[in-house]
C-alpha cells in the first residue's frame, strides 16, 4: 500500500505539470504585466530596477522568455551605487540562455558617461557581456567617439572590440607613455 501510494505521489507531481501546460493555450503567455516596476534586490540594496508599459511571460514554454513588447527602461547600480541606464522600444529575454534582445532605438548610459546607440543589442547576462552585428554610435566620456557595425564588449564598455569603424579617439599627451 505505501509502494502504491509513492507511486502515485510521484505521477501526480509529473501530470500536474503536464496538465498546467496543457490547460494554457499554445502561444498564450501565462502573465501579462501592466505598468510593471520590477526591482531586484542583493543583499537588501536595489541592484536592478526595470519598468516597463507592458510585458508578457511565456516561462512555462519548453524555451522560456518574456517578452517587453513596448520596451523597456532598466536602471543598474554598481557596487559603489553609481547607476547605469539602458532603454530600448523592444526587449526579449530568454531565461535558459541568460540572454537578453533589446531592439529599436537601443540607448546605453553608463555610469562613468559613455553612451551608445544601436538598433540591436545583446546583453549576456552571465558573461556580463554586450555585441551586435548592427550599426552603432559610442561616445566616450573623454568625448572620443566611434560608428561602424558590429562590437564586442564587456558589460560596462571598458573593453570595447568594434568590427568594422570609424571615430575620432582623444589622446592624452600629458601622460607618459611607455615606449610609444
Amino acid at each position: 500500500m505505501v509502494l502504491l501510494s509513492a507511486i502515485t505521489l510521484f505521477s501526480c507531481k509529473d501530470n500536474f505539470q503536464d496538465i498546467q501546460r496543457m490547460s494554457i493555450s499554445d502561444n498564450a503567455p501565462v502573465g501579462i504585466g501592466v505598468n510593471t516596476n520590477t526591482k531586484y534586490l542583493d543583499s537588501g540594496k536595489v541592484k536592478v530596477n526595470l519598468m516597463t508599459p507592458r510585458s508578457f511571460d511565456y516561462t512555462t514554454l519548453e524555451f522560456p522568455y518574456r517578452e517587453f513588447p513596448e520596451g523597456v527602461e532598466v536602471w543598474y547600480w554598481d557596487d559603489k551605487n553609481k547607476k547605469s541606464v539602458v532603454t530600448s522600444d523592444f526587449a526579449v529575454e530568454y531565461i535558459k540562455s541568460n540572454l537578453v534582445d533589446m531592439r529599436n532605438n537601443v540607448k546605453v548610459v553608463t555610469n562613468d558617461g559613455t553612451t551608445v546607440f544601436a538598433e540591436q543589442m545583446y546583453w549576456d547576462q552571465k558573461n556580463k557581456w554586450v555585441f551586435t552585428d548592427q550599426p552603432y554610435k559610442i561616445k566616450f566620456k573623454d568625448g572620443s567617439f566611434n560608428e561602424g557595425e558590429g562590437f564586442n564588449s564587456s558589460e560596462d564598455f571598458k573593453t570595447f572590440m568594434s568590427r568594422k569603424n570609424q571615430g575620432v579617439q582623444l589622446i592624452d599627451k600629458t601622460k607618459e607613455t611607455d615606449g610609444i
